[in-house]
């Protein structure tokens, strides 16, 4: 029985013409700045991206993490989604590493900040308070797509107050392509910008943070004192430099894959959430232990959630995707 992950897009393998690139890769020692690939993949995406410089880590999560600490001191504060990634999902890093204040706030439908409510946050110069120094966004918001028009009010609204904006654009390619457009004409409105290559992109590892020099020079620091620094790294720099140019467009699918599911599941009776890009949230309540066992013995996985969230991705084929819709139709009538 093969086995159809719908757990994340972190769960890819590697294709052959990916390992193929791996194998014949450059190599160096990346701490000494050495490695041909590495260095390649950073410049290479700090030029689509419209930065000065980036930096390659092997997780989105170290990424996100050094960005934060780069643009905030201790007793320093950032401005954050309450469902978003940096604040929910990767361990209190800000917080415990960085001693940033995380002020979260509530997380719209559509997937973005209430400006509004982020200008009430921001604290008064005050030796009481801790700095607000930065607004940190995420894009996609649990598969929701950030329009280009608030992206602009967002550096409009920081501009203004005085922040750095930062962007966990860990699926910032599944935005670009869902919009139709360019990557950059996202970034363009960023200070700093956290890219995962490890999921709907397909590489096997690794996150470059995006900036200007100082920036990215800190975090190079930073990186190696929170134990991020490889040696020969280019054999994972090559995977994500052949993602970017074959993997990107092909998200398109993904999208089609995630509408197909929703709209079967819809069709069986499931109150499924609109879909944008390559996630689908099912309302399952009590019966989430269930349908994640029943599930598991048609050889499908999914995580166990009231909410239930499905990810599609480069290993799921349409096919696939009509084998789960079967499976809940099969639990349904159970």
């Amino acid at each position: 029985m093969s086995v159809i992950d719908l757990r994340s897009d972190t769960v890819t393998q590697p294709t052959a013409g990916m390992l193929d690139v791996m194998a014949s890769a450059a190599t160096g020692d990346d701490v000494y700045g050495e490695d041909p690939t590495v260095n390649r993949l950073e410049a290479e995406l700090a030029k689509r991206l419209g930065f000065a410089a980036a930096l390659f880590v092997p997780t989105g999560t170290m990424s996100n993490l050094l960005g934060l600490m780069a643009h905030c001191e201790r007793g320093d504060e950032y401005i954050v989604g309450q469902q978003a990634h940096t604040y929910k999902y990767e361990g209190g890093g800000a917080a415990v590493l960085g001693s940033i204040q995380p002020q979260p706030l509530e997380v719209q439908s559509d997937g973005s900040l209430d400006l509004a409510h982020a200008a009430a946050a921001i604290k008064p110069d005050d030796f009481h308070f801790a700095r607000t120094r930065l607004l940190a966004l995420e894009n996609t918001m649990q598969g929701k797509v950030l329009p280009l028009e608030y992206l602009a009010r967002a550096r409009s609204f920081t501009r203004e107050h005085g922040l750095a904006l930062h962007l966990d654009g860990a699926r910032l390619y599944n935005a670009a392509v869902k919009l139709g457009v360019d990557a950059r004409e996202i970034t363009q409105h960023f200070d700093s910008v956290s890219v995962c290559l490890s999921k709907g992109l397909g590489a096997p590892i690794g996150s470059v943070l995006c900036g200007s020099e100082a920036l990215i020079g800190k975090a190079r620091r930073l990186r190696k004192m929170v134990g991020g620094g490889m040696r020969q790294a280019g054999l994972l720099a090559a995977a994500g430099l052949y993602a970017l140019d074959n993997n990107v467009q092909r998200l398109a699918d993904d999208h089609a894959n995630a509408q197909f599911l929703a709209d079967g599941l819809q069709k069986a009776g499931y109150e499924v959430e609109p879909v944008q890009t390559n996630m689908v949230y099912v309302q399952m309540g009590d019966k989430a232990e269930a349908i994640k066992t029943f599930a598991a013995e048609r050889g499908i996985k999914l995580s166990a959630a009231g909410r239930l969230r499905m990810v599609t991705h480069m290993d799921v084929s349409g096919a696939q995707i009509e084998q789960v819709i079967a499976a809940f139709v099969e639990f349904s009538r159970n």
